[in-house]
């Protein structure tokens, strides 16, 4: 508690407004996002890696009923399908209504797992997924792969990640393309390097930011072609978007990874929305609902870098098609993806679970609400 990445837990429930959030984690994770009023389930010591190991080996943990039963919430939210089963069994000995939220490797890659690892992963999803009131899902891919994987489709919403929308940062630009993520096959960084470098001289000065076991090989692979890149470590929210208002576009080339891993939806992309800096990136998962091709930015099929070269150069070389998808960028995310009105029809779904509407999912939230 809390990843780096995870700017979207965080966000939302500081955007609530009625209702008040208690951030609970099973350890402690220093990154930008932790934060001392956390509450800690599992210290960093012998005991406490012992009782963490219990429940992860059989759902139940006297130390986690114990806290969640003290802390007397009116429901548990728990992110990602793992944890929502980690956390299923004290929601329900609190007598709090459990809803869960998937957003990407947790029903595209951790269930694709072999051998008994897979089959347990599986079983304990859709324990997860019959224990919740609601099943949330970042896009509708997510909550396609959710229903496949067993829940209830009356159960699944979509509600898509909000991001704080605030007036974009005046500032020069400095990057002509800019990356942010994890270096991780999913968000096909391998894709961008050799997109930039098909591109002709002078090459985009390109700016890539995070973290990862690619980050490396794709540093020396960036070096070998002489691409004008620059590999910054992961940032502080304040700084991707300082960096974002720096670019003259985001590429985000998605695609799924061997081993089943891909995307919900990157926040990334709307982030850079509200800068009105336009996306190049792939029809994956839940990017078009986001990328509107050829108005909101463009998308290219997975993998495909000629494709991702392609888009790179005919946004560069045309400024006023650039400002135009980035202004109608950011339009889409005030109309969609807006924080507060995200965390607000959260927190009316909140509402209908807690009188007793939430078992019926779809009855729990308006028609039409994400």
């Amino acid at each position: 508690m809390l990843s780096g990445s995870e700017t979207f837990v965080r966000n939302h429930g500081r955007a609530l407004a009625r209702w008040r959030p208690v951030y609970l984690g099973a350890t402690r994770e220093e990154s930008a996002l932790s934060e001392d009023s956390d509450v800690i389930v599992y210290p960093d010591s012998a005991a406490g890696r012992r009782a963490f190991l219990r429940l992860r080996l059989t759902g139940s943990s006297p130390r986690l009923t114990r806290l969640v039963a003290r802390l007397r919430p009116d429901l548990v939210h728990a992110h990602f399908g793992g944890d929502g089963w980690l956390v299923s069994h004290a929601a329900a000995e609190a007598g709090a209504p459990l809803v869960v939220t998937v957003h990407g490797h947790d029903v595209t890659r951790q269930p694709e797992s072999s051998g008994a690892r897979g089959g347990r992963y599986r079983r304990n999803l859709r324990t997860a997924f019959e224990r919740a009131a609601v099943v949330l899902a970042v896009s509708e891919h997510i909550r396609g792969r959710a229903i496949a994987l067993g829940a209830d489709p009356e159960k699944v919403l979509v509600h898509h990640t909000g991001v704080p929308i605030a007036p974009a940062l005046a500032t020069p630009k400095k990057w002509d393309v800019v990356f942010v993520g994890r270096f991780v096959e999913k968000k096909g960084v391998d894709d961008l390097i050799d997109a930039l470098g098909a591109l002709p001289p002078p090459r985009p000065r390109a700016l890539l930011i995070g973290s990862g076991p690619l980050r490396d090989t794709m540093r020396a692979r960036a070096a070998d072609l002489r691409l004008d890149a620059t590999f910054l470590p992961a940032q502080t929210p304040a700084q991707v978007s300082r960096h974002l208002a720096e670019s003259r576009l985001l590429a985000a080339p998605s695609k799924t990874a061997a081993d089943g891993d891909s995307e919900g939806l990157p926040t990334t992309i709307l982030e850079a929305a509200v800068q009105g800096i336009p996306a190049v990136s792939t029809r994956h998962s839940g990017i078009p609902e986001a990328v509107v091709h050829g108005e909101t930015g463009m998308l290219g099929a997975e993998g495909d870098s000629t494709a991702t070269a392609h888009h790179i150069q005919r946004l560069l070389g045309n400024p006023g098609l650039r400002e135009r998808l980035g202004r109608q960028a950011r339009e889409r995310v005030e109309t969609h993806f807006d924080l507060r009105r995200q965390s607000g029809r959260l927190e009316d779904l909140y509402d209908a679970i807690r009188a007793g509407a939430g078992r019926g999912a779809r009855s729990a939230a308006p028609p039409g609400r994400r």
